[in-house]
């Protein structure tokens, strides 16, 4: 969408998607991770800092709320994709994320 960033061409089969603005203290950020071409994503996993953040509460998004300067770095997602064959596990690229 045009609203987020992201790898403009995706490696593997996973992308991470952060708000294209400039993100603020006291903002609420939500990170999505997509299956690349909508492809079916699960179990997924988030990461700050290569830190696991564990799996999302809510399917394929990450809210941090209220925004403050140490949510900022590299974030990247992993989790289960099946585009029609056995399901495998794969790691998004990596994405800054500023505040």
């Amino acid at each position: 969408t045009p609203d987020v960033t992201g790898p403009s061409c995706p490696t593997g089969c996973l992308v991470l998607q952060v708000p294209a603005r400039v993100l603020v203290k006291g903002d609420t950020v939500t990170l999505r991770c997509r299956g690349w071409h909508d492809g079916t994503v699960t179990d997924v996993r988030f990461y700050h800092q290569w830190k696991d953040l564990g799996v999302a509460l809510n399917g394929t998004e990450l809210s941090l709320s209220p925004l403050q300067l140490h949510h900022s770095g590299s974030y990247h997602c992993g989790g289960w994709v099946n585009f029609g064959s056995p399901p495998w596990w794969e790691m998004s690229a990596p994405v800054t994320v500023t505040v």
